[in-house]
């Protein structure tokens, strides 16, 4: 069930949302205030907020940036009777993700919901996966493939390949690297960095014409395409 929460003063208006979505399975909460807003996003987890843009104490443009400051993933409907070209520009510059005008019929709002909240579904399920070029690394199951064909790594050409893919086009000095992957200051007595940088290429790389990492001589690796 997912819970949504109405920021809306018109007590006709949230009330006329929250009993028509709940007849439709989703958990309602409802704020008439930005100030009773920003204290129910404080205390709860939200999968989706509808936000009006005329409120008593704030405006639905300055909860939405507070809200963005703290969840920048939550899908933000808003809602306004203002209905020009620079009134919905206004309000997804700041943050909100949909704009549908008042008066609007249900239908079409619960249309939008659910187009945003399967957005927010299919978002979350690729966050766990890195990606760089042609190359994946699942950050759950610790796996990694190259143009769909599955690599074989180690715990440390794991967190070796992890740590390039999540800095690409960047510089990493085998100090760095040291630090990150082994957790010790780097020992300019060891090749131990070269080595495994070694591992990793022959990994990600056997077999493919395009090379990923590459060495800046005197410097360090950097992961470029």
């Amino acid at each position: 069930m997912a819970k949504i929460c109405v920021v809306e003063d018109e007590e006709k208006v949230s009330s006329f949302i929250k009993k028509g979505l709940a007849e439709h399975n989703y958990e309602v909460d409802v704020a008439a205030t930005g100030e009773a807003a920003l204290k129910l996003f404080d205390s709860n987890d939200y999968d989706l907020v509808i936000l009006d843009v005329m409120l008593p104490d704030m405006t639905g443009i300055e909860v939405c940036h507070q809200l963005r400051m703290d969840e920048p993933q939550i899908p933000v409907l808003m809602l306004s009777a203002l209905g020009t070209i620079d009134d919905k520009v206004s309000g997804l510059h700041s943050g909100a993700d949909d704009y549908l005008v008042k008066p609007f019929h249900f239908n079409e709002l619960l249309a939008r919901i659910e187009a945003m909240l399967r957005r927010r579904k299919l978002a979350d399920s690729d966050s766990h996966v890195l990606s760089f070029a042609d190359l994946r690394l699942n950050t759950w199951d610790k796996t990694a493939e190259r143009d769909g064909k599955q690599i074989n790594l180690t715990a440390k050409e794991y967190s070796l390949l992890e740590l390039f893919i999540k800095n690409p086009n960047k510089l990493l000095s085998r100090e760095h690297i040291m630090e990150r992957v082994w957790g010790i200051n780097f020992d300019t007595g060891t090749n131990m960095v070269d080595v495994y940088v070694n591992y990793l290429r022959n990994k990600i790389q056997k077999g493919f014409e395009k090379k990923l990492i590459h060495t800046v001589i005197g410097m360090g690796y950097i992961l470029k395409d």
